[in-house]
């Protein structure tokens, strides 16, 4: 089991920043590929960005590419995703989940998943 805890949502305005964090628990971390989804209201989830075990590769949805972006700290059990020029459209629960296979958008793939951190971006 993988326990995750995401962190850092809030309310911003057009055009701000956040810093959202997902702590993991449990199984060795860096065995891990990692992404983010968010789901808006009334919306199906979609992904948003994922990395790989060893944070060498990333990959992103394409409205968020140059705005967004994925890390991680395999020595913290963390990882990351900085929001800059946030719009409107972005506002969402976001939610991070652990694959144990190579990055992927599919969130069939994840096997464990947080309980999401709301990000609301005020026009």
């Amino acid at each position: 089991q993988v326990q995750l805890v995401e962190s850092g949502g809030g309310l911003v305005q057009d055009g701000g920043s956040l810093r959202l964090s997902c702590a993991a628990s449990g199984r060795t971390f860096s065995n891990y590929a990692m992404g983010w989804f968010r789901q808006g209201p009334g919306k199906e989830r979609e992904f948003v960005a994922t990395i790989s075990r060893s944070g060498h590769r990333t990959f992103y949805r394409d409205s968020v590419k140059g705005r967004f972006t994925i890390s991680r700290d395999n020595t913290k059990n963390t990882v990351y995703l900085q929001l800059n020029n946030l719009k409107p459209e972005d506002t969402a629960v976001y939610y991070c989940a652990a694959d144990p296979g190579r990055i992927t958008d599919l969130a069939s793939e994840y096997d464990y998943w947080g309980q999401g951190t709301q990000v609301t971006v005020s026009s």
